[in-house]
């Protein structure tokens, strides 16, 4: 586990913050920007103490200021990839790769440099300089640097920020690699929930500086903490399923979701893949009854687990369709002269363009305690 529970002043702001993430896996720290994303991560890492509380990865003490106990920085086994990649411009791509070999412990290596090279994709760029690499493939050597450090936890505070649309969809499967084909526990931030719904496998939302949320990304899906952040557009709920089958003239892939079976765009799955997908709650139409002759390929049959206001004259319903949720927004009218309420039985319609669809390993999960945050005492 790593837990983290601490108390930062600033003269505008306070960080109060606790929070109890499953390792290994990727912990997404989720909010608007200053919320305290980057001065949380900045503690995790030492460059900065907290005034209170400490941060325990496992069983390694690396903050307790009731203790009196700060591991230096450099003893830390900590790797940062920070937004800016802040790469050697007089050394090659090795050179910096080899340098981050270089601070690693003395102990053997458990990430080489070889597999460091294939998994990021950087056998072609080892002779080039920074100035020659495009964002993408500076942030990738970057992450090859901090890996080779030999680090038990890696931080990584916007490293996609700095890039174009093209660039950041470069280096999200990178990322995607390095979450599933190695062990090591990461603590990414963001505030854009696409990475966040690819990379995440515990959500941790903040807001003004405290801890307002925190699960898996089904669960925070759901909950209005995260609505409030991304706003009404993204609003709604995210599955995870299996691929059953694949039509790849047609580019579409049969999911089992819950109870139901969604049809979603993909050409590139194959059956048994885990996929998580991201069902708007603007695309998700409810019916009554079953209906035929539509265009629509999905229609999955569940029951009204909740309504709950929304923005304007709109409402949320939640539908459970065998286990998964799924939500759908519509207008306070459409309410009332369906006369939905709880417990109804109904049709969620979506299309099949509109599901968006990444593969996804989870992790195994134990069980968590949320940890208290330091008292706040007066300043």
């Amino acid at each position: 586990m790593l837990r983290i529970s601490v108390l930062k002043r600033r003269a505008d702001f306070t960080l109060q913050a606790a929070f109890a993430a499953p390792t290994p896996g990727v912990t997404a720290l989720f909010g608007r920007s200053g919320s305290g994303k980057t001065t949380l991560v900045d503690i995790i890492s030492g460059l900065l103490p907290p005034d209170e509380g400490e941060v325990r990865l496992g069983e390694t003490l690396l903050t307790d200021t009731k203790q009196a106990v700060s591991v230096p920085v450099e003893r830390r086994r900590i790797g940062y990839v920070f937004q800016d990649p802040r790469l050697f411009p007089h050394l090659s791509v090795e050179g910096n790769l080899r340098y981050g070999a270089r601070r690693a412990a003395a102990a053997t290596p458990v990430i080489v440099f070889d597999e460091v090279v294939s998994l990021l994709g950087l056998g072609a760029l080892l002779q080039r300089r920074p100035q020659g690499l495009s964002g993408g493939e500076k942030q990738r050597v970057s992450l090859g640097r901090a890996l080779l450090s030999q680090p038990q936890l890696l931080l990584l505070d916007e490293p996609l920020g700095s890039l174009d649309v093209a660039r950041r969809q470069e280096v999200l499967p990178y990322l995607e690699a390095l979450r599933d084909r190695l062990s090591i526990p990461m603590v990414y931030v963001s505030h854009e929930f696409e990475e966040v719904l690819r990379l995440a496998t515990h959500l941790v939302l903040l807001d003004a500086g405290r801890v307002v949320a925190e699960g898996t990304v089904t669960e925070m899906s759901l909950r209005p903490e995260l609505r409030s952040i991304v706003g009404p557009e993204l609003a709604g709920s995210v599955v995870e399923g299996v691929v059953t089958a694949v039509n790849a003239t047609a580019g579409i892939a049969d999911v089992t979701v819950g109870s139901g079976t969604l049809r979603v765009s993909l050409r590139d799955a194959v059956p048994g893949t885990h996929l998580r997908l991201q069902l708007l709650a603007r695309d998700v139409i409810l019916a009554t009854r079953a209906i035929d002759g539509l265009s629509v390929r999905n229609a999955v049959c569940g029951a009204i687990a909740e309504i709950s206001a929304d923005v304007e004259n709109t409402v949320l319903v939640s539908v459970d369709i065998g286990g998964a949720i799924v939500l759908s927004r519509i207008t306070r009218a459409a309410l009332a002269a369906l006369r939905l309420h709880t417990g109804q039985p109904v049709w969620a319609l979506m299309k099949a363009v509109s599901l968006r669809g990444h593969a996804f390993r989870a992790p195994v999960r134990p069980e968590s305690t949320r940890p208290e945050p330091p008292s706040r005492s007066p300043s």
